[in-house]
């Protein structure tokens, strides 16, 4: 299982404090998935500062998880700063502001992916399956780390599975049972942010999701 381990921080002490615990297991070029909220998209607050990112370091490909309000106003100051793969929420989006996203990337030759609430339906991602191929599934409402995983999103996996998605990504609530849990489903990608580096020991924690 490919997994990506999740930065969720209120300020840029945890951000460094989680970067360096990764660089003990991740090698250059892994992933890793830093979540954007901004207040408004959900109560949440998180830091992000792309200049700040850049400053900390790209030695990992990054992506980045924008929980936020009108995404297209963020997404070139993100791949700016080094962001491989810019993530944008259906709900926060419309046709046109979904376009100007994808040739952005396009230009920059970042990956665009299309993530969903779990009480999103299906129906309301069928529009845009047509313009991404690759999809994250949010397991937990947006907001803090350590939430449990919400098992109604097994049907949607399935779906855009069959859709022909290239990449499916679950984020929220991963360990070892719920990550085997979607991986049955058709998800190839699992994003983990608290079973990682809430345990004693990270590197084995998440050599224990990428062994499932």
């Amino acid at each position: 299982m490919n997994v990506i381990p999740v930065i969720n921080c209120p300020d840029r002490a945890c951000v460094e404090n989680i970067f360096a615990r990764a660089k003990i297991f991740l090698h250059a070029g892994d992933w890793i998935h830093l979540d954007v909220t901004d207040g408004i998209f959900s109560t949440h607050k998180t830091w992000h500062d792309p200049v700040a990112w850049a400053e900390i370091g790209n030695l990992f490909n990054l992506e980045v998880h924008l929980m936020v309000a009108h995404p297209e106003n963020y997404v070139m100051s993100w791949i700016d700063a080094g962001a491989k793969r810019i993530i944008v929420h259906v709900e926060a989006i419309v046709p046109e502001s979904a376009r100007k996203i994808l040739t952005a990337c396009r230009e920059k030759k970042a990956e665009a992916m299309l993530a969903s609430n779990p009480d999103t339906s299906i129906e309301a991602i069928e529009s845009y399956i047509g313009l991404f191929s690759e999809f994250l599934v949010l397991a937990v409402h947006p907001g803090p780390a350590g939430q449990l995983f919400n098992p109604s999103v097994i049907e949607k996996i399935k779906i855009l599975e069959q859709e022909g998605a290239i990449i499916i990504e679950v984020d929220g609530g991963m360990n070892p049972l719920t990550a085997k849990l979607v991986k049955d489903a058709g998800v190839n990608v699992v994003a983990s942010g608290a079973y990682i580096f809430n345990s004693s020991d990270p590197e084995k924690a998440y050599e224990e999701l990428r062994n499932i």
